[in-house]
């Protein structure tokens, strides 16, 4: 039975955990921070379990995606905000106007994003964002792997739609 460490399993997961949290409650980060830190004191909670499961970090991302759920059924239901990280800002070297208009870029999609029913919006993040496998977004989501296929399908032809439209 292999030893869960907490410092070294469980805790480097946490901003992944974050930006998936974020993402389902709304924007609202302390929100997402307590939905993270009620995540890792469940999986700490179930340590001897998780000796057992081959992907702690699809096991967490679960737990973190239905917390929030449950967190967003309870409350107001707001549209989602990504969060601009530095590697989304400007390079130094860009002159104002690439500037801008990456940052209307950005703004576009965070736009169009956010319009997307809530389970296109998940698998778009895991796939896109956070680079997961099908199989992968398939256990996090509980959805068939078929189920996942159709519903990114769905929110990409939707994405592009939208900004071919606003293209012309």
């Amino acid at each position: 039975m292999k030893e869960i460490s907490f410092k070294n399993d469980i805790l480097p997961l946490g901003d992944l955990l974050f930006r998936l949290a974020l993402r389902i409650v709304g924007g609202n980060r302390p929100e997402a921070e307590d939905i993270v830190q009620d995540t890792l004191i469940r999986l700490w909670e179930n340590k001897e379990q998780l000796a057992d499961i081959n992907n702690i970090q699809s096991y967490a991302m679960t737990i973190c995606r239905n917390l929030a759920l449950d967190h967003k059924e309870k409350f107001e239901n707001q549209n989602i905000s990504l969060c601009e990280t530095d590697h989304d800002r400007a390079d130094d070297h860009d002159s104002p106007d690439k500037a801008l208009i990456k940052k209307q870029q950005y703004e576009t999609a965070e736009q169009i994003i956010n319009q997307l029913p809530e389970k296109q919006r998940t698998l778009v993040q895991l796939r896109d964002i956070e680079g997961k496998n099908y199989q992968e977004m398939a256990d996090i989501t509980g959805l068939t792997l078929a189920d996942v296929k159709v519903t990114l399908f769905r929110a990409r032809q939707t994405l592009k739609e939208k900004l071919s439209r606003l293209a012309q």
